[in-house]
């Protein structure tokens, strides 16, 4: 029977397809929803893993699958802001965010194959956290956005000049996690080069 942590952890992953379809809705309400869901679905990251240490359910589904999912509640709401004009988010940095995060992917797989969970480290964590941060931090920028679209008189002006102080931000904080989600993928790389030697090789084929 699947642990409560990760039906938690599959959860997530629903709510980041329905988050990402949201976003994609040209509607100020579907996008203030979307804000919600995400909310919730990085609330769970959290809550999964209290759980799971504390019923001492932790299993290799969840240690595999939760960073994954992750990866996909990240990635479908920056994939979704590309293409809203009005935020400027960077092409570039979210196909380098996606880049690092298929390939860490596919050396946990490597590592599953040879029998190992490859655990989170503390650079992984604090990458987490920060594209956590720069998702949640656009979703703030797009609903005063949006605000100032519903609004009028002087709430509209006041909506008006916080938007405009705020609209470069979305384009920074995902260089930035871009930059932090690459210095991640080389302590990973580094930490597990023997392991990726050992993939590559003939010897791999011969076992």
């Amino acid at each position: 029977m699947m642990t409560l942590a990760n039906k938690i952890t599959l959860s997530r992953a629903g709510l980041s397809i329905l988050m990402f379809l949201f976003i994609l809705m040209p509607f100020y309400w579907a996008r203030f929803i979307a804000t919600l869901i995400f909310i919730v679905a990085a609330s769970t990251d959290w809550v999964d893993g209290k759980i799971a240490r504390q019923t001492n359910t932790i299993t290799p589904f969840g240690a595999i699958v939760d960073p994954f999912v992750d990866k996909i509640l990240v990635c479908a709401a920056l994939f979704a802001f590309v293409g809203i004009k009005e935020l400027d988010v960077p092409i570039w940095a979210v196909f380098f965010i996606m880049l690092r995060e298929l390939m860490i992917s596919t050396l946990r797989v490597i590592a599953a194959l040879e029998g190992k969970v490859m655990a989170a480290e503390r650079w992984g964590k604090f990458k987490t956290v920060i594209q956590m941060t720069a998702v949640g931090t656009i979703f703030f920028v797009l609903d005063v956005y949006h605000l100032m679209l519903m609004t009028r008189g002087a709430t509209r002006y006041v909506f008006e000049i916080t938007f405009y102080t705020l609209k470069t931000i979305p384009y920074g904080i995902t260089a930035i996690a871009a930059v932090i989600t690459w210095i991640s993928a080389i302590s990973y790389l580094k930490n597990n080069w023997e392991l990726l030697e050992k993939s590559w090789g003939m010897d791999a084929c011969k076992r």
